[in-house]
């Protein structure tokens, strides 16, 4: 694997591991960001402030009082060279989501169109899908989830929405994602969930994680609304969605 270590300013810089978006590739990624971590808190890597991954590379930013890139950097190649270990320890996440209502899915003709299938088999595609968070951004909360089955493939929509509602479901490319709040986007909307992707009132308020396995579990729009209400209030049952 061809590393390459590329600067971001004077406080910090990125190890990037390829060009493409793979399960490997970012598999390194996040395993190197736990290395780092392990280190940091040990006391190895003084001076290292925080790691952001991303698809396929790593920034580390650290404090250019405490210490320099000529001397961090040695030290994380080092880790990269003894060989990185992406961690077993992934969650399985289950989302529900209803496809059936228009409101939901407004998009949900037009990509059957486009893929040669009828609604029907769009839902069925989506939800075969073995969906894996790669990461999280764009704003809190939304997560990048690769693993789309590949007859649904799509460019982003030619013209952006100006306003989504919060918890839609959408795919785009090779990935699918649900929108944390209300905001902008470019993807097509194929249903919604009941369930908050970020919610302040929890300790860790974000719902998924990098490395999380992701699958779809189709409902009807009765019980969306029910586990909507449930989830509003606080009240809506986790164990059965999570799964370590």
């Amino acid at each position: 694997m061809s590393v390459r270590y590329l600067s971001c300013g004077d406080t910090a810089f990125t190890v990037e591991f390829g060009n493409e978006i793979s399960p490997a590739l970012n598999g390194q990624v996040m395993a190197l960001h736990a290395a780092i971590g392990q280190a940091t808190s040990a006391g190895r890597l003084p001076g290292v402030v925080e790691t952001v991954p991303t698809m396929r590379s790593l920034m580390v930013t650290y404090d250019p009082l405490a210490t320099t890139r000529a001397e961090l950097q040695p030290e994380i190649e080092a880790l990269v060279a003894r060989g990185l270990k992406a961690s077993g320890a992934t969650r399985r996440v289950t989302i529900p989501c209803c496809y059936d209502d228009p409101e939901f899915a407004p998009d949900l003709k037009e990509v059957a169109r486009r893929t040669k299938k009828t609604p029907e088999q769009v839902i069925e595609a989506h939800l075969k899908s073995a969906f894996r968070v790669y990461v999280l951004g764009f704003m809190p909360g939304l997560a990048y989830v690769a693993g789309l089955d590949p007859t649904l493939y799509l460019p982003r929509r030619s013209q952006p929405r100006v306003r989504l509602p919060r918890s839609t479901v959408a795919i785009a490319m090779d990935m699918t994602t649900i929108y944390p709040f209300e905001s902008p986007g470019g993807w097509h909307l194929i249903g919604r969930t009941p369930l908050m992707m970020f919610d302040k009132r929890k300790p860790q308020p974000v719902f998924l994680a990098p490395g999380d396995q992701v699958s779809f579990q189709r409902i009807d729009r009765k019980t969306h609304d029910r586990m909507a209400a449930e989830s509003e209030r606080g009240t809506l049952d986790w164990s059965k969605l999570v799964k370590a």
